[in-house]
């Protein structure tokens, strides 16, 4: 053997040595998917509405080219449903919520145009068989039975042109302590303006009040930058949201310290930073997984760390959600 084809041998070694170990590395890293679970996104920019695997994988566009921009999605797995709501143009209160089955068949009117003015995330209750939205210009929080009857307004946070011009009033984000019996939203506010809170209030409205006149709303967080979709951890009792303005992920505790007063709440956690506008969240098991406009869906612990991109490229993605369903 001359020295020359020796040194050929070793340098295809050496290439096929480092390949594997290339392909090793980036196994160990990779999120595992979930044999139990999927996620379901929406893209704003191409009207779709997505399923993954967790891991990125098994990418299916259940449907397309829906118009209006859809923005809050939740599963209704024992009827096999997937909702999502449509916000429409922000000023001509023409606002829906559609439906189509798990397999992308059977599209659905649930809540016609006009049934509610911009909704934003979606929540299902799926004891009480029931759907919780926030509209945004329409400055509420709302629900309607599973096929769009007996809509109800639950919260109204402003009334009239005026109120609706000031975006404090807006409501984006929504969360369900169905055991609890508790609503938490998000008040955004204006464009990283420092004026959103967190809120939450009783499912039912107290005896000889209404929608406008609530005694039971208590503020969480304030003067936050533009907080948008929340999440909650009810083991742990932790509310996880994203937050446009500032372009991060953080989580406190659903009930506030005692003796501590609203504006010296110091138990935010900044989780995750650097997104590109983010929105939607869910959390899955010890995980996190969120989207942002830039089209990007990632991951990470509960607590932040082990961040990861799922998925990027996917247009302009809104709302997000995690069902233990496995689809084929």
């Amino acid at each position: 053997m001359t020295a020359k084809v020796a040194d050929m041998r070793i340098e295809r070694t050496r290439v096929i040595v480092l390949c594997a170990a290339t392909i090793l590395l980036a196994a160990a890293h990779r999120i595992p998917a979930d044999p139990s679970g999927r996620l379901f996104f929406l893209d704003l920019r191409g009207g779709r509405v997505v399923s993954a695997a967790t891991d990125g994988s098994d990418v299916k566009v259940l449907i397309s080219g829906r118009t209006g921009i859809p923005d809050g999605i939740a599963i209704d797995t024992d009827a096999g449903h997937i909702y999502w709501t449509i916000m429409g143009k922000a000023a001509a209160d023409d606002g829906m919520i559609e439906r189509i089955d798990l397999d992308g068949g059977h599209l659905t009117t649930i809540v016609p145009a006009g049934g509610t003015f911009t909704p934003k995330q979606l929540k299902l209750d799926p004891v009480h068989r029931k759907l919780y939205w926030a509209d945004r210009e329409g400055m509420r929080i709302m629900r309607a039975n599973l096929d769009g009857t007996r809509i109800e307004t639950l919260i109204e946070t402003g009334h009239g042109e005026t109120d609706r011009r000031n975006p404090a009033n807006w409501c984006v984000g929504i969360a369900l302590d169905v055991s609890g019996g508790k609503i938490y939203w998000t008040q955004k506010g204006s464009d990283n303006g420092g004026i959103g809170s967190l809120r939450r209030a009783n499912m039912e409205l107290p005896s000889g009040q209404d929608a406008s006149r609530r005694s039971d709303i208590e503020v969480l967080f304030e003067h936050l930058p533009e907080p948008i979709d929340l999440d909650l951890d009810l083991a742990r009792r932790m509310i996880y949201w994203t937050d446009r303005g500032a372009n991060i992920v953080s989580r406190a505790a659903m009930d506030p310290p005692p003796g501590t007063y609203l504006h010296a709440r110091t138990d935010q956690e900044v989780l995750m930073s650097d997104l590109k506008e983010a929105i939607g969240i869910t959390l899955a098991g010890d995980r996190m997984y969120v989207t942002d406009l830039g089209g990007t869906v990632y991951s990470a612990r509960l607590d932040g760390s082990d961040k990861r991109t799922v998925l990027d490229g996917q247009g302009s993605l809104t709302g997000i959600t995690f069902v233990r369903i496995a689809i084929r």
